[in-house]
């Protein structure tokens, strides 16, 4: 188990240069150094314009903090996120314009490149003293939004970021009430 908090994650700019992100990791591509297997970060969007193009990429998009943003996609209908903490996937490759409906916002954004894996991405609210079980297999990355949670025995505050290879079954458990990301990771064959 590797665990990552603030002091390790990177402001990174934006590809397309129209803002920063927050890097809390980023995995080596098995073959290419210019590219990445995976990252996730948090985006903090202030204004309406461009996505940063990552051909080859799935992203999922998580919204959690703001009003909302509504993302165009050519010519199609625009897509309305207005509800924090619920994924949105989009392929990376996608030319896309996004308005913000009030006033900044803040994102989780997953993006893998699929050639070589594919992940997902579930949102897990805790009541008080509530435990759920966390599948294992391949990657799995435990990310704390809120609350104070366990990780099969071991704290997962606020901020901090587990990084899991090939677990068993993992016990998630707050005694207080906590909201944790868990992304699944696995290699294509």
């Amino acid at each position: 188990m590797r665990r990552l908090g603030p002091g390790d994650y990177r402001d990174m700019p934006w590809k397309n240069g129209g803002g920063v992100t927050r890097e809390l990791l980023k995995l080596p591509h098995p073959s290419d150094p210019a590219r990445f297997l995976a990252r996730l970060s948090i985006a903090s969007v202030a204004e309406s314009g461009p996505f940063s193009v990552f051909p080859g990429i799935d992203r999922t998009l998580l919204m959690l903090d703001g009003v909302g943003m509504a993302l165009t996609f050519g010519s199609a209908p625009e897509v309305v996120l207005d509800r924090c903490l619920s994924p949105f996937a989009f392929p990376g490759e996608a030319v896309v314009h996004c308005r913000l409906l009030g006033g900044p916002v803040r994102d989780f954004n997953l993006m893998v490149d699929r050639a070589v894996a594919q992940a997902t991405l579930e949102v897990i609210h805790l009541a008080p003293g509530m435990s759920r079980t966390v599948a294992g297999s391949g990657t799995v990355f435990l990310h704390a939004l809120e609350g104070l949670s366990t990780v099969s025995g071991s704290p997962l505050a606020v901020e901090e970021t587990l990084w899991l290879e090939s677990p068993e079954a993992l016990t998630l458990r707050s005694e207080e009430g906590a909201t944790v990301i868990a992304i699944h990771l696995t290699r294509r064959a």
